[in-house]
């Protein structure tokens, strides 16, 4: 059974609400802009099969959190993580990141930080690709978002109120963001990465589809790509097993 210690960690002017599954190597899961509920479940999976040290923060904004001032973007933001892994003193740290945080994993990648041995970045978003864009979600309900995130919506979970509302955690997403929920020059800068990335994604992915993720994983130098059936833009919560095993060479 895996403990879990939940705290905070004050960065600076900044202040990190953690979860942290406590075992030897460590991940660090990034959520995206469903919140930190659609890592839980994969973080107990990973931390349990992996006999691993699990890292789940919640992006400062999110699920009422504070947001401190210099969190302007999503690089700031990385930095922000990186600097929790010097807090920490942790090396050797593989960076996986869903949808928002698979961005959030690239930017970090991007640091080059010698903390961090390598990302997996699934479904991601923030770059811009001729003829395959992201789904526009920054005005829908979360009903709306939940049909275009799985492959099954009928298996995507409920929250509470039906999901018929705006999303508090979208509108901290935009926040970073930015409307377009993409940096045009994040692509080109993507090249420069030089430690080893998997890009893995959902064949039923409505938010960012499978050619959206080919360019993703060819804009990464040495990348391999991953394509699951039967899965939406949340492998980790629609098919955790499988997203598992997509990454042996990291998590085996």
């Amino acid at each position: 059974m895996t403990t879990v210690h939940t705290g905070t960690r004050t960065l600076g002017s900044a202040e990190v609400t953690l979860q942290d599954r406590d075992r030897t190597r460590t991940f660090l899961l990034l959520h995206g802009g469903g919140g930190v509920a659609t890592m839980t479940g994969f973080a107990d999976l990973l931390a349990d099969r992996t006999r691993s040290r699990v890292l789940l923060p919640t992006h400062p904004g999110f699920a009422g959190t504070p947001k401190a001032a210099g969190l302007t973007g999503v690089p700031e933001l990385a930095r922000l993580y990186v600097d929790l892994l010097a807090d920490l003193d942790l090396t050797d740290v593989t960076v996986i990141g869903n949808s928002f945080g698979g961005w959030l994993a690239a930017e970090i990648a991007l640091q080059r930080s010698p903390r961090v041995r390598g990302a997996v970045i699934v479904d991601g978003i923030g770059i811009e690709v001729d003829g395959h864009p992201l789904t526009d979600i920054s005005g829908m309900s979360l009903a709306e978002i939940r049909e275009l995130s799985f492959h099954d919506p009928a298996k995507a979970p409920v929250p509470p109120g039906g999901g018929t509302g705006p999303s508090p955690d979208v509108r901290a997403l935009i926040g970073y963001t930015g409307p377009a929920m993409a940096d045009p020059a994040l692509a080109g800068r993507l090249g420069e990465l030089d430690l080893p990335v998997h890009v893995i994604w959902g064949e039923s992915d409505g938010i960012a589809g499978p050619e959206y993720g080919k360019a993703y994983a060819a804009a990464i130098p040495g990348s391999t790509f991953t394509l699951l059936p039967r899965t939406g833009h949340l492998p980790q919560v629609e098919t955790p097993e499988e997203l598992l095993a997509a990454l042996p060479d990291l998590a085996g």
